[in-house]
Order: C-alpha cells, then sequence, then structure tokens
C-alpha cells in the first residue's frame, strides 16, 4: 500500500494525543524548575478545533457553554498571584494538577483512538 487515507476522527485523535504529549513535557519542566530562581510556568495554548473541523460551535449565545469558558467559547486563561521572594511563579500543586489532568485527556484521546480502529477492522471485516 503506497498511501493510506486516515479518517478525520482519527487525525484529530493522533493530534490531540501529540498536543497532550508536548504539554506534558512543558509541564514536566515547570516542576523541575519549581526551584529556579525567577522561572514563570509556561503551558501550551490549545490547537484549534477548527484545523480537525471537530470543534464544538456556539451558535447562539444563549446556549450554555464550559464553565471555564469565556463568551467566545475559548478557555479563560488565569494568572497565578504565588510568587516567591526570589520571583519564582510555579505552583507545584497547580502545575501536578494540571499534569494529572493532561494525563487523563491522553488516556481518553487513545482509549477513542484504539475503540475507532477497532470499528474500523470490524467493518472492513478484519476483527
Amino acid at each position: 500500500m503506497t498511501g493510506s487515507i486516515e479518517p478525520p476522527l482519527l487525525a484529530a485523535l493522533k493530534n490531540k494525543m501529540q498536543w497532550h504529549s508536548a504539554r506534558q513535557g512543558v509541564l514536566a519542566e515547570n516542576v523541575a524548575n519549581a526551584s529556579t530562581p525567577g522561572f514563570r510556568a509556561h503551558d501550551l495554548a490549545p490547537p484549534p478545533a477548527q484545523e480537525s473541523g471537530l470543534g464544538v460551535a456556539l451558535t447562539n449565545r444563549g446556549h450554555l457553554t464550559l464553565a471555564s469558558a469565556s463568551a467566545s467559547g475559548r478557555p479563560e486563561e488565569r494568572g497565578s498571584f504565588e510568587r516567591t521572594p526570589d520571583g519564582n511563579a510555579v505552583v507545584l500543586e497547580e502545575q501536578m494538577t494540571k499534569a494529572a489532568q493532561n494525563q487523563m485527556d491522553h488516556q481518553m484521546a487513545a482509549t477513542l483512538y484504539g475503540k475507532s480502529l477497532g470499528l474500523l477492522r470490524i467493518a472492513i471485516g478484519k476483527r
């Protein structure tokens, strides 16, 4: 087979897993530099949902949105108020919470990817 055609859902899930892997590295770097003077925590911006074509659209301003989302439907980023005397702005509890949530989101995407592949195998008769 010279080339493969990947369904949009699988491509979106693969991109999501790659993003979560990269984000885990950034969060781990934040934790590793928790005692570095002047270090500020970083995070990756979420990939635009429009790239995959699988985003949630806000079609009416009266519709409910996520609790952490603004009126535009994008998550709001809040800065940390905690800072040590040496200028370090890494809050370990916050970074560990983000890392745990990121790991769960990656696991969910990986599970969906695996289940989708299983459904495709069943559909083509190669169980």
